[in-house]
């Protein structure tokens, strides 16, 4: 069974930095493109960033010059690095990757969250 398990959220003071990191476990063959999503208490779901296996990145207006994203293809791992938070960015943040390949086939995998709380 192919999981995806989040760590990092935690209670920050705006201004301060929070890195997130996510990494993917059981049987892999290859992951393209990770990210991560996020949704705050009576929103919809939103996109955060996401990047390819071969690096190239994508970020939300929202995030971007204050989150980087980032991956590590050899531990199946992505991070999120998150500077200059805002009480705006407070949502439980999810790790996603659209296609995960193994044995299976071709997985669509999303990680049970975590929380990132800023104050204010």
């Amino acid at each position: 069974q192919v999981q995806l398990v989040e760590s990092g959220g935690g209670l920050v003071q705006a201004g301060g930095s929070l890195r997130l990191s996510c990494a993917a476990s059981g049987s892999i063959f290859s992951i393209n493109t990770m990210g991560w999503y996020r949704q705050a208490t009576g929103k919809q779901r939103e996109f955060v960033a996401d990047i390819t296996s071969g690096g190239n990145t994508l970020y939300a207006n929202s995030v971007k010059g204050r989150f980087t994203i980032s991956r590590d293809n050899a531990k199946n791992a992505v991070y999120l690095q998150m500077n200059s938070l805002k009480p705006e960015d407070t949502a439980v943040y999810y790790c996603y990757a659209p296609e995960i390949y193994n044995s299976e086939g071709y997985l669509e995998v999303w990680g049970q969250g975590t929380l990132v709380t800023v104050s204010s």
